[in-house]
């Protein structure tokens, strides 16, 4: 099977919603994607698009500008990868919901995650986004509307009345706006074919998906990221999607992402296995009965996670995968050429996963009881504090500063009176912290490393590629700056936790100071008690949802969309 592929399109998954890269960045990285197999870009924009009008709340601060989209688009064009921009429509929608100006239209009040499909202007609000996509997007062929883990959907009073009457139920109400989003698409432009995540779909009964009218408006991404993936239970799930009228299948599989909320390097060995099954599910059926596959890179489980690894770090595992489904299997040659493209003598294939500790087992998706305690669970487990403290194992110290102020977008703060500096601009730059220049500090963009995701720098390795920063170096047991800044990312929740966080920071770069000295110094622990680092604990007297419009933004009116 070497040097053929049942995929005839490999999709590179560009999660922006943490850490977006530059466009320079994306440059680099492009021609290094057509190299490594792929030919083709999923670009999940979520608050970094350039959204106008009444959308224009949705932006991050340093959201991509419209010519800097057409310059992505341009680049890769030129490396002759196609473009499926991805718009998040039913589930996953909390950079939308969590404004003031849309809280509105939450299935369930205080949880800003699923779109209410009962309101007519939440039809109106996907319609408005979509438009303004499409509209940078003259060339897609594609686009996918997402509608995975709708969670809590059907528990709003308007889904609760609905269901009452007879012969609703949620599976019809999902179906039901899927048709509408997907029939928006067509009528905006007939050419684009909606793509969809599948899970919302698996357990539908066949006589109700057929007759839904979705089959014939849309394909359907098979996902599954495991190591174990069921083969024959897929190849039993695409017979059910053809037999309800499906004409086209997708897979998607993940390169990283998909292993933990705070894996910090992914394990090639669980990704490659991922990647084989993949393999055997397409080999098990006639030629090109999959249109594609969609290799994932998740930033973050969801909008309020942490940063879980970084597109740099997952490169050798992207490449990896990439030449497996290239030559059917990873043999020497194809990890050969990975390490020839990578410029690195020996691709390391351990696997660096963390797992949560089973005194402390967090059910998925979480109960309405556990979110408010649990905001970040999304696509996993929490791990627990104690868990996050232990020393770091090989390879997965921490992404370097080098990589961070190369490949991210980030300004600094420059000293009073002077003007902002692009990082990367100056050596003043080369950390987020750094103790020879304490008057500097970074602010990124969008969701990029906040407070409450960053990891303990322990070496400044700088080197040409992106994608090798912080290699092959390892955190010390004895780091206590990895465990300070994982009890800061947990405490950054509340006010309290902030204050909290704020005076650890003081603490710890007094030790640092102090260990140039061979002192020592201990931090005692102070602020609310917390299980973990996704808790969120509730203030005294205030409920989730005011805490949450806490955040928002100051508008309170509603947009005309």
């Amino acid at each position: 099977m070497s040097g053929s592929t049942p995929f005839k399109m490999r999709l590179v998954h560009l999660d922006l919603k943490g850490a977006p890269p530059k466009v320079s960045y994306l440059s680099e990285i492009f021609p290094l994607f057509r190299a490594l197999g792929a030919n083709g870009l999923l670009i999940e924009y979520e608050d970094m698009f350039p959204y106008e009008g009444p959308l224009r709340l949705l932006r991050a601060k340093y959201a991509y500008s419209p010519s800097e989209i057409k310059e992505i688009l341009h680049l890769a064009g030129l490396n002759e990868l196609e473009v499926i921009p991805l718009v998040q429509t039913f589930g996953h929608m909390e950079f939308v919901l969590k404004h003031a100006a849309f809280a509105h239209l939450r299935e369930v009040g205080p949880f800003p995650c699923t779109l209410n499909p009962h309101e007519a202007e939440s039809l109106a609000l996907v319609g408005a986004m979509i438009d303004q996509v499409l509209e940078l997007h003259p060339g897609a062929r594609w686009l996918h509307v997402g509608c995975d883990e709708v969670y809590y959907l059907g528990e709003g009073e308007a889904s609760r009345r609905w269901l009452q009457q007879e012969q609703n139920s949620t599976g019809k109400l999902c179906l039901s706006h899927m048709r509408a989003v997907a029939s928006h698409v067509q009528t905006r432009r007939p050419s684009v074919t909606p793509l969809v995540w599948d899970d919302m779909l698996r357990d539908l009964p066949e006589d109700q998906l057929a007759a839904s009218g979705v089959p014939q408006l849309v394909e359907p991404v098979l996902w599954d990221y495991a190591a174990d993936l069921d083969v024959h239970g897929k190849v039993l799930l695409m017979q059910k999607y053809w037999r309800c009228g499906f004409p086209r299948l997708w897979a998607a599989s993940a390169f990283k992402g998909a292993t933990g909320p705070s894996q910090a390097v992914p394990p090639i060995k669980h990704h490659l296995r991922n990647h084989v099954q993949w393999l055997q599910v397409a080999g098990s059926r006639p030629t090109d009965s999959l249109q594609g596959i969609i290799l994932t890179g998740w930033q973050r489980y969801d909008h309020f996670s942490v940063l879980c690894e970084l597109l740099p770090a997952g490169v050798p595992s992207l490449a990896a995968c990439l030449q497996l489904l290239l030559h059917g299997g990873f043999d020497g040659d194809a990890k050969a050429k990975v390490e020839n493209l990578l410029g690195i003598s020996n691709l390391e294939m351990m696997d660096p996963v963390r797992q949560a500790p089973a005194a402390l087992p967090v059910p998925f998706p979480p109960s309405p009881q556990l979110f408010s305690a649990r905001l970040s669970a999304g696509r996993g487990p929490a791990l627990s504090l104690a868990a996050t403290s232990l020393p770091l194992s090989h390879k997965s110290a921490s992404i370097c500063a080098a990589l961070w102020t190369r490949c991210w977008r980030a300004t600094r703060t420059s000293p009073a009176g002077s003007a902002p500096t692009t990082a990367g601009g100056s050596s003043s730059t080369r950390s987020w912290f750094s103790t020879s220049s304490p008057q500097h500090s970074a602010s990124w963009r969008s969701g990029a490393p906040s407070y409450r995701s960053w990891r303990s720098p322990c070496s400044w390795l700088s080197t040409r590629m992106p994608w090798r920063s912080g290699w092959r170096r390892t955190c010390t047991p004895a780091c206590s700056g990895c465990k300070l800044y994982s009890l800061a990312g947990t405490l950054l929740r509340t006010p309290k936790g902030r204050a909290c966080a704020r005076r650890l920071l003081g603490a710890l770069r007094c030790q640092l100071s102090a260990r140039a000295t061979g002192a020592h110094m201990s931090v005692a622990p102070c602020g609310p008690a917390v299980s973990g680092p996704h808790s969120v604990p509730e203030g005294p007297g205030q409920p989730l949802g005011e805490r949450l419009e806490n955040t928002e933004s100051s508008s309170t009116g509603r947009p005309a969309l």
